[in-house]
This record gives C-alpha cells, structure tokens and sequence, in this order.
C-alpha cells in the first residue's frame, strides 16, 4: 500500500526539516501553503524556492513529491491586528505574548489541511510546530494540536493523525535533524534558501541563513545553529 502525507508547508527552516523527514518515511507527500496576506511576501517565494531545490538537488526524493496547494486566507490577515500582517513594532503584549502571534493561525492551517487532504486521500498532515524552542504561542502546543485533530476527525467523519516530528525538538535539535536526514546537501540547501526571519529581510547570507539577525525568529534560528555547529 502507498503511504502518502500532506505537509503544512511555509518555506522556513521547520517545515523544509519537516518536508525531509516526510519524504524519507512516506511514498508520496504533497505540500500545502497559506497566503494569509502575510506582511512579506518573501514567505511565499521561499517556498516555491525550497520546493525547486529539493527537486533539482536531492533527485532521490523529487519523485515523492506530488501537488502543491495554495490557499487565499487573506481574511485572516485582515482580522489579525499582529506584527506578521501589519507594519509594527514587535512587542509583547500584556499576556506575555509577542505581537507576531496571528490568533487561530495554526488552527485555520489544519481545518483547511484537512478538508483538502479528505478530498485527495491524505489523512495523514505533517507539520513544524514545537514547545521546545518557540515563542509561546498557544496553539503550537500539543495539547491544543491533539484537541484539534480530535474534531476534525469527528467532524469530517475520517480518522485525521497528526505528525509533528519537531514538537520537542530545539533549533539546534532541527538542524542535526536535518543532516541525519539528508547530510551537508540537506542542511545547505536548508540554510541557503528557507526564510524564517520575521522582517522579511532576505538580503544578505549570514552563516545560518537568511535575515535581519535580530527578531525573535533569527535569534532562535541562530542560536540553534551555533549550538548545532559546537556539538559536531
């Protein structure tokens, strides 16, 4: 039997990780993004990116990869007052959380993930979120993600799973991921085309990637990369 995998796929660091980690366990994955008229557009380019150099630069697994889907969830952008979707400050709120915090953000990716992967087949999704190096948001945690996919199952009628190999994984945790996965090519191809920075800056290669060096986004990328280099 064919096993197949849709993946919540942005272009970042995580989910380029998570793509690999797919495509080393599953015959077939495809790839969905969310165009939430995120506040840089340089997200959506990264992806198509990440996408083209997995095919062309690790041809042992392009076969694997199937359609990519992209979603208008523009009106989710246009109900999110947040640092991701506007052009402000990142700051912490009163609850301790940061402005780059979309509220349903994740929960929206995995209701559309699923009614997409009920009509093509793919009840297993595949996603970056983590607990271990993030910011606190409330929605990448598991508790909430299990929740989640106890009612899309329920309310779709077919059993939805879930698979987040980066939950309790540190950044530098990822990135040894990736060369377990797919060696000094992987993690090039990671460091050189994915963006995480929450800026949008994609200007100028620092030695763990793309950035402005200063959001909460490149501090962890990397802090992780540090950590990973000193653990070789």
């Amino acid at each position: 039997m064919t096993t197949k995998a849709l993946i919540l796929f942005s272009g970042g660091q995580d989910s380029a990780t998570c793509l690999a980690w797919a495509l080393d366990r599953y015959d077939y994955v495809e790839t969905v993004g969310f165009d939430y008229d995120q506040r840089h557009s340089i997200e959506m380019q990264a992806r198509q990116d990440v996408l083209t150099a997995f095919k062309t630069e690790l041809p042992n697994r392009s076969a694997r990869i199937g359609d990519d889907h992209i979603v208008d969830l523009t009106a989710l952008g246009a109900i999110s007052e947040t640092s991701l979707t506007r052009d402000t400050e990142i700051t912490l709120s009163e609850s301790g959380l940061p402005s780059t915090f979309v509220p349903g953000r994740n929960l929206i990716f995995l209701n559309f993930a699923a009614a997409i992967g009920y009509r093509r087949g793919l009840t297993t999704l595949v996603a970056g979120m983590c607990e271990a190096d993030f910011s606190g948001y409330p929605d990448c945690r598991k508790d909430t993600l299990d929740a989640t996919m106890k009612s899309i199952s329920l309310g779709m009628d077919t059993r939805f799973t879930l698979e987040t190999p980066l939950m309790h994984v540190t950044k530098a945790g990822a990135w040894e991921m990736a060369f377990a996965l797919g060696g000094e090519p992987l993690v090039e191809l990671i460091r050189t085309q994915s963006h995480t920075c929450y800026m949008g800056n994609h200007d100028a290669l620092k030695p763990w990637g793309y950035g402005c060096g200063t959001c909460p986004a490149c501090e962890l990328r990397a802090k992780g990369w540090e950590q990973y280099l000193s653990g070789l």
